[in-house]
């Protein structure tokens, strides 16, 4: 009898924790995402600035923006397009265009994730004596490389247009594709952000990891869908860079409706992104009181 008091015990304390867990997982979640409802519009002005104080003392200013991507995608059409590939199309898609439209998401999600990363250990000194909501200085961070995003995915495709792929219906994919790639690299900015106060090797953690992913990615290349280069397929389309890019080639070259006949990649990203969101925000609600003592 008292054995199974005991055990009773045990159970009703296993689930007081487990509910009193869920409880503080959405406190945070909800927390968050309240701070940026109601400064969304501080967000987009924050982000207008970070683009001005950015590019302030160079000459040539924002152009920078576009004009460093520029300057990469030569360099790599040169060495992947020219010299591996003797500039070969991708099922009849010049290589130059699809190299394009892959690596214009690369950039966004690149230097968005980076800079959000070292965002708040950047920042913090500046409102650590204000009421600021210290959540929503990654997201405006990234809000900022995503202007420039959109500027050069416009271009992109104003280019594909002058090669002769011009838009169809399916460009309106993007609608969806486009916001995943901002939320995916808003999300995984608000999880590394906070490690980057806890753990200072973060920074340098995240550079190689995207790295990684950058040569793990349909950005320069694309394994062939059997053998061994099929397995490195399969893993590859873990990564979610892979359905990002991929969709965007979807709507803006294949005209294909990428999202349903690969709805599987599309639930898989959503269910990444909500992971990132979920553990960045227990994290981030769980120590931002105390960035100060780690600073």
């Amino acid at each position: 009898m008292h054995a199974q008091i005991t055990v009773d015990s045990q159970v009703k304390i296993e689930i007081c924790n487990t509910f009193e867990s869920v409880v503080y997982t959405m406190s945070a979640v909800l927390t968050v995402l309240k701070e940026h409802i109601k400064n969304f519009y501080l967000i987009q002005r924050l982000a207008q600035f970070q683009i001005k104080i950015s590019n302030h003392n160079n000459y040539l200013g924002i152009t920078w923006e576009l004009l460093n991507p520029a300057l990469q995608i030569m360099v790599y059409w040169l060495v992947f397009g020219l010299g591996i590939r003797s500039n070969n199309p991708i099922d009849g898609v010049p290589f130059v265009l699809w190299l394009l439209v892959g690596i214009s998401m690369w950039f966004f999600i690149n230097q968005g994730t980076l800079d959000g990363t070292r965002s708040i250990s950047q920042k913090f000194n500046q409102v650590a004596k204000m009421n600021f909501p210290l959540s929503i200085i990654p997201t405006y961070i990234v809000t900022s490389k995503f202007y420039g995003h959109i500027g050069l995915l416009t271009l992109i495709i104003l280019a594909c247009m002058g090669a002769g792929i011009y838009p169809s219906i399916h460009i309106i994919q993007l609608l969806i594709y486009v916001p995943i790639a901002f939320f995916f690299t808003a999300s995984v900015a608000l999880l590394t952000s906070t490690l980057g106060i806890l753990i200072r090797d973060t920074q340098m953690m995240m550079q190689a990891i995207m790295r990684i992913l950058f040569y793990m990615s349909p950005i320069l290349w694309m394994p062939k869908d059997h053998g061994v280069s099929g397995i490195i397929h399969n893993i590859m389309k873990l990564n979610p860079v892979y359905f990002i890019a991929q969709s965007y080639r979807a709507a803006i070259l294949f005209h294909e409706w990428y999202f349903i006949q690969h709805w599987r990649l599309l639930v898989y990203n959503i269910i990444v992104i909500l992971f990132f969101f979920i553990v960045g925000s227990i994290l981030h609600k769980r120590y931002r009181d105390h960035f100060a003592d780690f600073l």
